[in-house]
């Protein structure tokens, strides 16, 4: 975890309908998560912020519901294990983000939803889904 500069709250959002599409059509699934606004990224948070990354509490609101709210201690594979067997694949740079996973409660949004996510008490964001043009 020495190399770790830092933490980033990242939506990585699915378009299912190009996704099924994809699908049925036995092609990659890459236009369904490489989409204009596919991954929202908060605010930079320095690790001092966040001294137990494998004990921090994420969450989503959509429209003021509660969809998802999980703690990284429940995550199947730890921080550190993670970053350790993606470096034995790829090599990492100054500035790549991991993005490790979600909580349970994955849903489907729609368009002019309001979405609201934090980790803890240390960084939030909020967006509107807009349609794709």
């Amino acid at each position: 975890m020495d190399h770790v500069a830092g933490y980033a709250l990242c939506l990585d959002m699915t378009a299912r309908d190009i996704q099924d599409a994809c699908k049925s059509k036995g092609l990659p699934w890459t236009l369904a998560k490489a989409f204009n606004t596919s991954c929202p990224i908060s605010e930079f948070i320095s690790k001092e912020r966040i001294p137990d990354p494998g004990n921090v509490n994420i969450w989503l609101k959509v429209n003021d519901q509660m969809r998802q709210n999980g703690c990284t201690s429940q995550m199947i594979f730890s921080i550190p294990f993670l970053i350790s067997y993606i470096s034995e694949i790829i090599t990492l740079e100054e500035g790549d983000l991991i993005l490790t996973g979600t909580p349970k409660g994955v849903s489907a949004v729609q368009v002019h939803d309001e979405l609201h996510a934090g980790i803890d008490d240390v960084v939030s964001m909020t967006f509107k889904v807009e349609k794709q043009k």
